[in-house]
């Protein structure tokens, strides 16, 4: 029977609705794996996004992961579940490397000049995430540029939709050359309410470009078998249901936080089911 530790399903449960409601209609083992995946990133995405942040918590975070590779067990269901999938798994060292030097970025830059520097923080923080899915998958490599195009399209309209959010914790995701194209110079709510007009298209091609990211990744979908593509087609159906609510009204994100409902998530997986286009 396949048990999944109780720290590693609280974390995910209380990261992710659309990932965790849409990741339950996995078969058992499979979401055995992908539960062990987001506990591990999660609770290190959560240190370095904490108020205040916890540098030194991330960093021991860190050094017990480095230390469970060299076969010192954390005595941590989070890392050394995440330790034991990877080494079956085959995940590769530099994708983790790479994950876990985009979490040491939230930690002291608080902005991007261009787009260009914000994907190295993509890749880290997104990308590779949809490169490991694939290993856990057990997809053909053939998959892995839509893997990635994939898990930048949802960080993207993640990041859309936290302006507020990241705002808050004086963080700015979105570049200064994205803004400077449509004349804004603040992602400050008064500033914005002022210039509604440059902010709704500034959102609009920020969506656009999500959706560019979003659509090469969904080329990948005829690589995965079809009962393990119905939870990814769910998730991404959901992030594309986010983007569209915020086009409608670009404020919104100052008002909630735009994210669909559970029932929203299990009606569309059953959607899926019976739709023989998905």
């Amino acid at each position: 029977m396949t048990v999944i530790d109780q720290t590693v399903y609280d974390i995910f449960k209380q990261g992710s609705r659309t990932y965790f409601y849409s990741t339950v209609f996995f078969p058992p083992e499979m979401k055995k794996r992908v539960f062990a995946l987001y506990a591990f990133v999660r609770t290190a995405d959560d240190l370095v996004d904490s108020v205040p942040q916890q540098e030194s918590e991330f960093y021991a975070f860190v050094d017990a992961y480095r230390a469970a590779l060299d076969e010192e067990p954390a005595g941590d269901p989070v890392i050394d579940g995440f330790v034991a999938l990877q080494r079956r798994y085959g995940i590769e060292q530099a994708w983790v490397d790479a994950f876990l030097h985009s979490m040491a970025l939230d930690l002291s830059v608080h902005c991007y000049r261009i787009l260009e520097e914000l994907r190295v923080y993509l890749y880290g923080s997104a990308e590779v995430i949809g490169l490991m899915m694939a290993r856990l998958l057990e997809l053909s490599p053939a998959c892995y540029d839509a893997a990635r195009h994939l898990g930048r399209g949802m960080q993207y309209i993640n990041f859309i939709r936290d302006i507020a959010e990241d705002s808050a914790m004086g963080r700015e995701y979105m570049p200064k050359e994205e803004l400077a194209r449509f004349g804004l110079a603040s992602l400050d709510e008064a500033y914005l309410r002022r210039h509604p007009e440059e902010f709704r298209e500034f959102i609009h091609a920020q969506c656009e470009l999500y959706r560019s990211w979003q659509s090469l990744g969904e080329e990948g979908y005829r690589y995965i078998p079809w009962r393990m593509r119905l939870p990814i087609i769910t998730a991404s159906d959901m992030y594309g249901w986010t983007a569209r609510q915020i086009e409608r009204n670009p404020f919104v994100i100052f008002d909630r936080k735009v994210r669909p409902s559970v029932p929203q998530i299990v009606y569309r997986f059953v959607a899926n089911t019976i739709r023989p286009t998905a």
